[in-house]
């Protein structure tokens, strides 16, 4: 016999509340262009960097993309000048991880 069953057994009158769901706020909701973002791989003071550049939307959503790559890929990097910056090569994962919210991805360099 479970919680539930006991808290009936004991409370037979008791109707427990329907909680309400939040919206979600995901980024399911960024603009897709139709240009391709350009994913590009440096190197700065000997260590490697994946650029990302190239989108068209509001700066917001450029900034909630950046933040969901770094979480998602565990890494560093910032968002400078419309410009993701990814510390490492990390091309390969960051164009199947754009591919799959819908952008479309051009590979630069290599």
């Amino acid at each position: 016999m479970d919680l539930q069953d006991q808290l009936k057994k004991m409370f037979p009158d008791h109707q427990p509340e329907v909680e309400e769901s939040t919206p979600d706020t995901s980024d399911d909701n960024l603009w897709i262009q139709e240009d391709p973002i350009i994913c590009k791989y440096e190197k700065r003071k000997g260590k490697p960097i994946t650029i990302l550049e190239g989108y068209t939307g509001a700066d917001e959503d450029f900034k909630k993309l950046a933040k969901e790559l770094k979480t998602r890929l565990s890494v560093g990097g910032s968002f400078k000048n419309d410009t993701i910056i990814i510390q490492g090569d990390y091309r390969n994962q960051i164009m199947t991880i754009l591919k799959e919210k819908g952008f479309k991805v051009k590979r630069v360099g290599g």
